[in-house]
């Protein structure tokens, strides 16, 4: 396939902390109490109002969602990091002629911005992420079929790389074969009992070296 979209938290990059002091801000103020990291962690792919639904509960998601906005935007360049490999296999595929694409629930502008700080944005093509006013978020079909126009690609034609099985599912939406990684909220048992999916590797070296045959 010549065409790649990757999922961004724990996929690309580990900013698991910033989104986990966002999360306990919101609860702050609402007089909630705190999850602590791993809690948070484990809920991170399906998008803020999933992840806020989980952790604070339902009925505040609506009061929750400005004041992790908010914070997370004062404090999106906080501890985060590249996960290892990263860059080697964005920059491996680029050489070898492939188009990368980022599809992540996190907001558009904010992936962007992260990317760029980071120094990744360089091997991308096409950055797709939440914030249009649609409100689509993985794995709607629909936000499958805006990844894919505007990677100007057809599904036979791309596959996906994630770390949850909102990846897998929002792959499966798209009919695109999905490739999961235990780098992000999920280890690999977790991704094989949620998906039944084989497709499963340890990192993204391994992902680059057996699927990608780089060295």
């Amino acid at each position: 396939m010549q065409n790649i979209l990757f999922d961004l938290d724990g996929t690309l990059i580990d900013h698991f902390s910033a989104i986990h002091r966002g999360v306990a801000y919101a609860q702050q103020k609402l007089g909630l109490p705190e999850s602590d990291y791993a809690t948070v962690r484990a809920t991170v792919g399906g998008s803020v109002p999933i992840t806020l639904g989980k952790l604070c509960g339902e009925e505040h998601v609506e009061a929750a969602i400005p004041y992790f906005r908010d914070h997370f935007a004062e404090i999106m360049y906080d501890d985060v990091e590249i996960i290892p490999g990263s860059d080697w296999l964005l920059k491996a595929l680029k050489t070898n002629g492939h188009k990368l694409g980022v599809f992540t629930n996190k907001y558009e502008t904010h992936a962007a911005a992260i990317l760029e700080h980071l120094g990744l944005a360089q091997y991308l093509d096409v950055i797709v992420g939440t914030g249009h006013g649609h409100g689509h978020r993985k794995p709607d079909p629909r936000f499958t079929m805006e990844a894919l126009e505007r990677m100007a690609c057809a599904s036979d034609e791309a596959a996906m790389v994630g770390d949850s099985p909102y990846d897998f599912a929002a792959a499966q939406a798209g009919c695109l074969p999905c490739y999961l990684l235990a780098t992000g909220s999920h280890t690999a048992e977790q991704l094989a009992d949620a998906t039944g999916s084989s497709t499963i590797f340890n990192d993204l070296r391994e992902l680059g070296e057996r699927v990608f045959s780089i060295t």
